[in-house]
């Protein structure tokens, strides 16, 4: 009688122990999770001395943080977390108005780009086109439309 409770209570242990591992064969997804304003270097760098509050607001978007109390002062905030690693990135920056509401100073992690500073990988893909370039009278030639692929073609044939 005593080993069989003894047995059962050995059993129930296991199955509860069974319970509380997870084995890492297969692992869940989780989302990377960002939250306030994106900043980049080129966004700062157009902020001048002496912009109005709407030319900010056009340039960095709307801010995180205005504070009644501090109404010369807009704070940006960017939170990150990874979801894989869980790593945590943060930035603060911060734009000061005078009474006039022209800008007269920045403080923060986002920094102006240096002229020395060379353009990462990513910022070579880009494509820039000069938009003065361009005629005004509308007779730019626009590029050539992809070609349809499988299903494009199936759905042309069919009539859609």
């Amino acid at each position: 009688m005593i080993l069989q409770r003894l047995a059962s209570a050995a059993i129930v242990l296991c199955m509860l122990s069974a319970c509380s591992s997870i084995p890492r064969i297969v692992k869940e997804y989780r989302i990377d999770v960002q939250q306030g304003n994106v900043l980049s270097q080129e966004m700062v760098s157009q902020l001048r001395p002496g912009l109005s509050m709407d030319q900010v607001r056009f340039i960095l978007g709307t801010p995180v943080l205005a504070d009644m109390f501090h109404a010369n002062r807009w704070d940006y905030f960017f939170w990150l977390q990874k979801g894989r690693t869980g790593e945590v990135e943060t930035r603060r920056f911060s734009v000061f108005f005078d009474a006039d509401g022209k800008l007269t100073r920045v403080a923060g992690d986002v920094t102006p780009a240096q002229p020395t500073d060379q353009p990462s990988a990513a910022e070579s893909r880009k494509r820039e086109i000069d938009l003065s370039s361009l005629p005004t009278d509308g007779s730019a030639t626009l590029p050539p439309a992809d070609e349809r692929g499988f299903f494009g073609r199936m759905l042309e044939s069919v009539g859609l």
